[in-house]
C-alpha cells in the first residue's frame, strides 16, 4: 500500500513547504517495485487530495492502457489533451508539453517518467520534459518502477533476464524534492495479474508471468526499491534538516571510471556511480585516446558516444588523456587528481604484445595503493578483429603510384648493387629502406602491407636464384624472406605509429595554443561584442566549423552574429532561421545545451550551447553540425573551457559596468552630500544678513539717515545676487552633469561677447582697471554665446574678488591656428601652485581671502572648465610676468567675410 503522506497536511503543501530555489517546481515521484502495485492511482489520489486543498491540479498525462479502475481516479480532474499519433506502434500519445507550459497549472501529473516520446518531438524522453515543467515554476507528480532508474538497469537485468529499454538517470531520482514507495504484497500482485488488471492481453500476461511475474523475483525487486527509496527519503532529510551541516557529507574520495565504446561498457559506468552515489564521492569518468581509437569504426565511435553521455547523465566529469601507454596514462591521471577508487571492464585487461602481464596488472604494479574494482564483461573495448585494420582500408591512386615509384626505385637500387657485387643483405636493407619512406609519405597501413609483402616478392624474383623466378633454390632463402618481411612490417609499423604520435601531439599542441591565445584575448577584449568576436573566431579555429552568435540584449536575443569557417562561402539562410532561433531561445530561457547531437530539438542544424556564469546566461553560442562529424571528446571539452573562459569574461564586464554604475551613484552621492554641506554653511551668511538688514529697516526706517538706508539697501542687494550667481552656477551644472545641457552653437564675434560679459560683472568694477586687448576686432569663434558670456563673467568676477581694489584686469583674445586664446589676466597676489592642480575640482577652494569675507562654494571655475570642455576647448591657469594669475581659454575659430 502506499505511504502515507504526515496527518494534517498534503502532499502537496509538504513539497510546497520546502526551501524554495529561485522559482523552480518540485518534483515528487511514485516508484513502485514493478508494473501494477498501483503508482498511478496513488498520484491521481494525491493529486485529488491537493485539488481539495485548493491547488490548481491537471492531468498532464496519464497510461490508461487496459486499466479502466485507473481511468475511475481521473474524474474530477482536468485532464490536458495528448499530441501526436501512437509511438512506435507501442499505443502511446504523447504529454503536449507547449500545452502544459501554456496552462501552467500549480501541479501536474505525468505518469510513466521513463517513457521514450516518439521522434519529432521536442525531447527524446518525457524525463526531460518534466524538467522543463520544473524549470517554469510548476510541480510535477510522477511514477517510475525500480528497475527504470540507469544505475539498477544491470542489477535489474541480471535478477529478472529481461534488459530494460527505458530509463532515467539517477540525478532525477536523486534530486526529487519527495518521493513516495507505492507498494503492495508479491502475492496481491500476482493475483492482479491473474485478473488481467495490469496487461490488456493474454499474450502479455503469459510473457510477464514466465520472466519478471514470479514471486522470487518480485521479492528480490521488492528489497530493491525499498532500500532505494530509504536511501533517497534519507538523502532529503539530510538536506532539509537545520541541524544537519554540509562537511558532514563531504568526502575525499574520488572515483575513477574508464571508458570504451563496447555496449558492456555500461554496466561498468552504472557500477561506478553507484558507488560514488554510496560513498558521496567525486566521481571522474576517464577516456584513454590511442593513435588506434582514431581509427574504430563508425559503430565503435556511436558506441563511445553512448557511452561518455551515460556518463554525463550519471553526474561523472569527462576527462580525456593521449598516449600509447594505456596504464601509464591511467596512473598518471590517478596520481595528479588525487583519485582513490579505479573501476575498470574486464575487456580492458587483455594483453598487449607479447607482454605477459595485463593492462590491470601494470595499473596495479604504477599505483598499488589504489583500490582497483574489477567488473566483469566479455566484450571487448573495440570491435574484434585485426588490431592493424580497425576500419576499412581506402585506396588512394597517389598513394599506390607512390608505394610503386618507391618499390621501382628501390629495385634499380637494388640491381645497381648488384651490378657492383654487393650482398644479398645490401639489398634487403635497400628495401627495407623503401618500406620505412612509404610508411612516412602514404596515407594508411595497407600500402605499408602492400610495400612490405611486393618488397619480399620482388626482391626473390630478381635477386635470388633462379633469377626472373619465384622460386628458391637455397634452403635458407625462406628463412630470410620472413625476416625481410617481419622487419618490414615492424618497421612500416613503427614509422607509421610514431608519424601517428607526432600529429596528434601537433594537435593537441595547437588546440591547446588556441585555448590559452583565447584566454589571453579574452583579457583584451575592451566590451561584449569585442568578447563575442574573439570568442567565436577562436572556436572556429579549433573547430573548423560555422559559429552562430546570439547575444542577450534585453532579456531576449538579439539578431545572429555569423563567423562562417569559409569566408568566401555563404552561410545558408537555415542555420539562422526561425526554427533554429526557436532552439536559441530555448537554451537562454532553460540554461541547457540542445540541438544536433542532443536528445532536445535533436533535428536541428546546430549544436546550442548557452554561455552561462552560474545561473545568468549572457549569449548563446551555436556549432554548425549539419553534414558535419559529432564532436570529439577532447574537442568538445576544449569548447566547453573556451565558453566558460568567454563566460567568465562577458561576467567580468558585466561586474565592471556595475561598479562603474555603483562609482557615478557614490561620486552623485558625494556630490550631493558636498552641495547640502557647503549650501547649509555658506549661504546662511547672506541669508542671515539679508534678514538682519531687513529687520533693520523695519524695526528703525524712521530713524535711520538715507545714507544709512542707502547702505543696508545695497548690502542687501550685494547678497541677493550673490545668491542669484550661486543658483544660475548649480542649475547650470546640474544640466551640464545629467546631459541636458543643448548647445546652441554660433559663429559669434569675440569683442561683442567680452562687452556683454562685462555688462553683467560685480558692480565693485568700478574699483578696478578692466580693459580688453584684442589682436583683430573681427576674430570670431563658434561658441553658445550665453555660455561663454557666463564663462567670462565667472573669471572676471573671481579676479575682482581676490584682488585688491585699484587692480588692473586685462581681457584679451588672438588666433592660434584653428583655435581662438580667450584671457583674462591680473596683477593681483597670485595662486599659490599647490592649488592650481585642484583649482577647477567641484567644490575647492583656495585659502585666498576675500575682500568681503565671505567663502565660495567652489562653484565657478568648475562650472567654467565643463562649458568650455563642451566646446571642445580647454581651460587653464598660469602665473603673469611680473605678478598676478592669467586665466585662459580656447575655443574653435570662425572664418568671417567682410563682405557678408
Amino acid at each position: 500500500m502506499a505511504a502515507k503522506p504526515i496527518e494534517g497536511r498534503s502532499t502537496f503543501k509538504q513539497i510546497s513547504g520546502m526551501p524554495p530555489e529561485k522559482r523552480r517546481g518540485k518534483l515528487k515521484i511514485f516508484i513502485g517495485y514493478a508494473p501494477g502495485v498501483g503508482k498511478t492511482c496513488a498520484m491521481l489520489n494525491a493529486g485529488h487530495k491537493g485539488q481539495k486543498d485548493g491547488v490548481d491540479v491537471v492531468a498532464g498525462y496519464i497510461n490508461l492502457q487496459a486499466r479502466p479502475d485507473t481511468a475511475a481516479f481521473l474524474k474530477g480532474l482536468e485532464m490536458l489533451p495528448h499530441t501526436g499519433n501512437s509511438s512506435e506502434g507501442r499505443g502511446f500519445k504523447e504529454l503536449d508539453l507547449d500545452h502544459a507550459l501554456q496552462r501552467s497549472p500549480d501541479l501536474i501529473l505525468v505518469d510513466d517518467l521513463a517513457h521514450t516520446n516518439a521522434a519529432g518531438y521536442r525531447h527524446k524522453k518525457r524525463y526531460q520534459d518534466v524538467e522543463e515543467l520544473l524549470r517554469a515554476g510548476i510541480h510535477v507528480y510522477t511514477t517510475i518502477n525500480v528497475q527504470q532508474l540507469e544505475s539498477m538497469a544491470d542489477l535489474v537485468s541480471s535478477i529478472t533476464g529481461m534488459s530494460v529499454q527505458d530509463c532515467i538517470p539517477d540525478s532525477i531520482f536523486d534530486n526529487a524534492d519527495q518521493v513516495e514507495l507505492v507498494d503492495i504484497e508479491p502475492d496481491v500482485l500476482l493475483d492482479r495479474l491473474k485478473k488481467g488488471k495490469i496487461y490488456n492481453s493474454n499474450e502479455e500476461t503469459e510473457k510477464a508471468q514466465n520472466h519478471l511475474f514470479t514471486k522470487k523475483k518480485l521479492n528480490a525487486l521488492r528489497e530493491i526499491a525499498l532500500h532505494k527509496t530509504a536511501s533517497q527519503l534519507n538523502r532529503i532529510a539530510a538536506q532539509i534538516s537545520v541541524q544537519v551541516k554540509r562537511k558532514e557529507y563531504d568526502t575525499k574520495d574520488h572515483i575513477l571510471v574508464c571508458l570504451s565504446s563496447a555496449d558492456s561498457n555500461k554496466k561498468v559506468i552504472r557500477t561506478a556511480a553507484r558507488m560514488a552515489e554510496v560513498y558521496h564521492s567525486q566521481f571522474t569518468a576517464l577516456f584513454v585516446e590511442t593513435p588506434e581509437t582514431r581509427q574504430v569504426t563508425q559503430k565503435n565511435k556511436t558506441g563511445l558516444r553512448e557511452n561518455l553521455r551515460l556518463a554525463e547523465q550519471l553526474g561523472a566529469q569527462i576527462a580525456t588523456v593521449y598516449g600509447e601507454d594505456v596504464p601509464g596514462q591511467i596512473a598518471e591521471y590517478v596520481k595528479t587528481s588525487h583519485v582513490s577508487k579505479i573501476v575498470l571492464g574486464r575487456s580492458l585487461y587483455k594483453k598487449r604484445g607479447f607482454s605477459k602481464s595485463t593492462v590491470v596488472d601494470k595499473l596495479i604494479a604504477l599505483v598499488p595503493n589504489i583500490e582497483t574494482y574489477i567488473i566483469p564483461y566479455t566484450e571487448p573495448a573495440f570491435a574484434k578483429g585485426s588490431s592493424f585494420f580497425l576500419e576499412a582500408p581506402r585506396v588512394s591512386l597517389a598513394d599506390m603510384a607512390k608505394t610503386a615509384s618507391i618499390l621501382v626505385a628501390c629495385t634499380l637500387v637494388g640491381k645497381w648493387f648488384h651490378d657492383l657485387g654487393f650482398r644479398e643483405a645490401n639489398i634487403i636493407t635497400v628495401y627495407i629502406l623503401g618500406v620505412l619512406l612509404n610508411a612516412m609519405i602514404t596515407k594508411g597501413r595497407i600500402y605499408s602491407v602492400i610495400s612490405s609483402i611486393m618488397s619480399v616478392l620482388v626482391f626473390n624474383y630478381f635477386f635470388t636464384e633462379p633469377y626472373y623466378s619465384l622460386q628458391a633454390y637455397d634452403s635458407g632463402y625462406p628463412v630470410t624472406f620472413l625476416v625481410m618481411l617481419a622487419a618490414s612490417f615492424i618497421m612500416s609499423t613503427l614509422t607509421m605509429r610514431v608519424r601517428e604520435q607526432a600529429g596528434q601531439s601537433a594537435q593537441k599542441a595547437y588546440r591547446t595554443e588556441v585555448l590559452l591565445e583565447t584566454s589571453r584575448k579574452l583579457q583584451q577584449a575592451k566590451d561584449f561584442p569585442a568578447i563575442i568576436d574573439e570568442t567565436a573566431h577562436q572556436m572556429v579555429k579549433l573547430l573548423d566549423r560555422t559559429i552562430i552568435f546570439y547575444a542577450i540584449g534585453q532579456e531576449a536575443l538579439s539578431e545572429p552574429l555569423i563567423f562562417p569557417k569559409n569566408e568566401s562561402v555563404a552561410v545558408p539562410q537555415v542555420y539562422t532561421g526561425e526554427r533554429e532561433q526557436a532552439v536559441a531561445e530555448w537554451v537562454l530561457k532553460n540554461n541547457k545545451r540542445a540541438g544536433a547531437t542532443t536528445d532536445t530539438f535533436s533535428d536541428a542544424h546546430c549544436l546550442y550551447h548557452a554561455v552561462r556564469g552560474g545561473d545568468t546566461v549572457f549569449a548563446v553560442a551555436a556549432i554548425v553540425m549539419d553534414q558535419e562529424e559529432p564532436l570529439e571528446i577532447f574537442e568538445k571539452s576544449l569548447m566547453i573551457a573556451m565558453l566558460g573562459e568567454c563566460a567568465l569574461a562577458m561576467e567580468k564586464e558585466k561586474l565592471n559596468e556595475k561598479q562603474k554604475e555603483i562609482f557615478m551613484q557614490i561620486q552623485q552621492e558625494q556630490l550631493r552630500a558636498n552641495l547640502l554641506r557647503a549650501i547649509s554653511h555658506d549661504l546662511r551668511t547672506p541669508l542671515t544678513s539679508i534678514s538682519g538688514n531687513a529687520g533693520i529697516l523695519i524695526g528703525n526706517f524712521e530713524v535711520l539717515s538715507e545714507e544709512q538706508k542707502k547702505g543696508l539697501y545695497t548690502d542687501i542687494y550685494d547678497d541677493s545676487i550673490w545668491l542669484i550667481h550661486l543658483v544660475e552656477n548649480l542649475l547650470s551644472i546640474s544640466r551640464i552633469e545629467n546631459g541636458t545641457l543643448n548647445l546652441n552653437l554660433q559663429a559669434e564675434l569675440i569683442e561683442e561677447v567680452i562687452s556683454e560679459a562685462l555688462l553683467h560683472v560685480n558692480r565693485n568694477s568700478k574699483n578696478y582697471i578692466i580693459q580688453t586687448v584684442l589682436d583683430d576686432e573681427w576674430l570670431m569663434a563658434r561658441m553658445d554665446s550665453r555660455l561663454i558670456v557666463q564663462v567670462l563673467i565667472n573669471l572676471v568676477d573671481n579676479a575682482i574678488k581676490y584682488t585688491p581694489c585699484g587692480s588692473h584686469i586685462t581681457l584679451s583674445a588672438r588666433r592660434d591656428k584653428h583655435m581662438i586664446v580667450v584671457e583674462v589676466s591680473d596683477d593681483g597676489p597670485g595662486i599659490a601652485e599647490e592649488a592650481k592642480a585642484r583649482l577647477f575640482e567641484m567644490f575647492y577652494t583656495a585659502d585666498n581671502i576675500r575682500g568681503d569675507g565671505r567663502r565660495g562654494l567652489g562653484l565657478g571655475l568648475s562650472l567654467c572648465k565643463s562649458i568650455v570642455n563642451a566646446h571642445g576647448g580647454t581651460i587653464g591657469v598660469r602665473d603673469h610676468d611680473p605678478k598676478g594669475t592669467v586665466f585662459y581659454f580656447t575655443l574653435q575659430a570662425e572664418e568671417v567675410s567682410v563682405y557678408e
